[in-house]
């Protein structure tokens, strides 16, 4: 009997240690910061090329507060276009800086609310007939299930557009997971530009990528993305050798998160 009770006792103790142990590696810290950094064949920023169709390196840092669902992160990234547009500077970078709100509505539907500015520090856009590259928008985003749906609302000019303020993107799109590591990446929007310049500023972009986890150098993914426009390509066409940035293309991309 005494042989009886003290196996159960033991069980009962593994069961617990069991449980604890699966607990502490499911909890998730109050506050956790994260780093990523990636390399792409060409950073494509809604459909449009920033690189002249060449490659960037990218990378940022994400704060969040697990319980409030705070956070707040940066990310840079290598671009050309500014330095590309004659008289408006040799800007090498572009620097994003964002904080927001996630949270749950129900069981299904969650969301996620903040405000996002982009910096191009020393770019000189507003002196060759332009405004200032800086942008600073708001935006909302609903997700529901591998779904969600975004728009993103300038409260400044759009990167530079004369009299683009108040301009919106809609952003429509699913991560699907079609196996363990594997998944599937569906995207359409739609960039509704103001001012003088709407009708060709204007346009809508897609992309069908797929996206691969690897256990390599501790976990990384790799993905490879059709993306197209179908924008003006006079608006669009790069100052250094006047080729349309939004064109039909493959782009290939490493990325860590650590």
């Amino acid at each position: 009997m005494k042989k009886n009770k003290l196996y159960a006792a033991l069980l009962l103790s593994s069961a617990a240690l069991s449980t604890s142990a699966a607990w502490a590696q499911e909890a998730k810290p109050d506050l956790d910061l994260s780093f990523n950094a990636s390399l792409t064949s060409d950073y494509r920023y809604r459909g449009i090329s920033q690189t002249r169709q060449g490659p960037a390196l990218q990378g940022g840092a994400d704060l969040s507060h697990t319980p409030t669902g705070l956070y707040a992160g940066t990310w840079l990234s290598t671009i050309k276009w500014i330095k590309d547009t004659p008289g408006a500077g040799s800007t090498p970078l572009e620097w994003d800086v964002y904080a927001g709100k996630k949270g749950q509505l129900s069981q299904d539907l969650s969301y996620d609310v903040g405000v996002l500015g982009y910096v191009y520090a020393g770019n000189k856009l507003d002196q060759v007939g332009l405004k200032d590259a800086n942008t600073l928008e708001l935006y909302g985003q609903l997700n529901y299930g591998p779904a969600y749906l975004k728009y993103s609302h300038a409260l400044t000019p759009l990167f530079g557009i004369v009299d683009s303020k108040n301009s919106g993107y809609l952003d429509l799109g699913a991560n699907i997971v079609l196996r363990e590591g594997l998944t599937l990446n569906l995207h359409a929007g739609y960039q509704k530009v103001q001012g003088i310049n709407a009708s060709a500023a204007t346009y809508s972009d897609y992309k069908i990528g797929l996206s691969q986890d690897v256990n390599l150098l501790g976990g990384m993914t790799f993905s490879l993305a059709a993306i197209g426009t179908n924008a003006d390509k006079s608006f669009y066409a790069s100052p250094a050798n006047g080729k349309f940035m939004g064109k039909h293309s493959l782009v290939v991309s490493v990325s860590k998160t650590f």
